[in-house]
């Protein structure tokens, strides 16, 4: 699966079509989103604010369980996971030359447009706006996804659904202003996912001790034994 969407996003990539999709939000006067409350205010600053929020309640989850299933050494590695996901790409960010389109002449910036793959090559702007950040405020979640799903596979998906609907609505938000082109987020996504597939394969004393236990009708639950 990794792979595959790998693929995908590389034709994606090899398509052209980031700056001809930010044309459908873009003018030579700018982005008429940028400001506005639902993609500023809601989806971006309130975004950001519910991912801290989120956080937080998984440090508590940890510390005190809230629900049975995964051991706390378990809860604990994949925040552990999360958060070098939300280290990773701002990380690249601060190397990459990719202005964000806002930044582009033709929507009244300066810049002019160069793929994030021409590394080393300046468009004249700023830079530092590959990948996008804030949709890591959603996609770094994918933890929660697979921290559950051998314990509770409905409730895993239920996550994974919510985790992509966030991160869809945080993409979307940030195109819509010309912060970031739509790749911008689908590398965002992916670099997450790898990272939680890398730390699903992660040996931590006590993962792979389990064994099934009577669950709800639809729930497989593995418990520590």
């Amino acid at each position: 699966m990794t792979s595959l969407a790998l693929a995908c996003l590389l034709a994606w990539d090899a398509s052209g079509w980031d700056l001809a999709l930010t044309h459908w939000y873009g003018t030579a006067a700018g982005f008429g989103w940028r400001d506005a409350w639902l993609t500023r205010s809601l989806l971006h600053d309130g975004g950001r604010l519910f991912a801290w929020g989120a956080l937080g309640l998984l440090v508590v989850d940890a510390c005190h369980p809230l629900l049975p299933g995964p051991k706390r050494i378990e809860r604990w590695h994949w925040i552990g996971v999360m958060l070098a996901g939300v280290l990773l790409v701002p990380s690249i960010k601060r190397v990459t030359t990719t202005s964000c389109p806002w930044d582009l002449a033709e929507f009244g910036g300066v810049a002019s447009y160069v793929s994030h793959w021409q590394i080393g090559v300046s468009d004249g702007g700023p830079g530092h706006c590959f990948p996008s950040g804030h949709a890591v405020a959603a996609f770094s979640f994918f933890g929660i996804y697979f921290l559950w799903r051998e314990h509770r596979p409905r409730l895993a998906g239920c996550f994974l659904a919510i985790v992509l609907l966030a991160g869809s609505l945080f993409g979307w938000a940030q195109l819509a202003r010309g912060a970031h082109y739509f790749s911008h987020t689908l590398w965002s996504a992916w670099l997450c996912w790898t990272l939680c597939v890398l730390g699903a394969r992660a040996s931590v004393p006590g993962f792979r001790r389990l064994h099934v236990s009577p669950a709800p009708p639809g729930d497989l639950v593995l418990r520590d034994s």
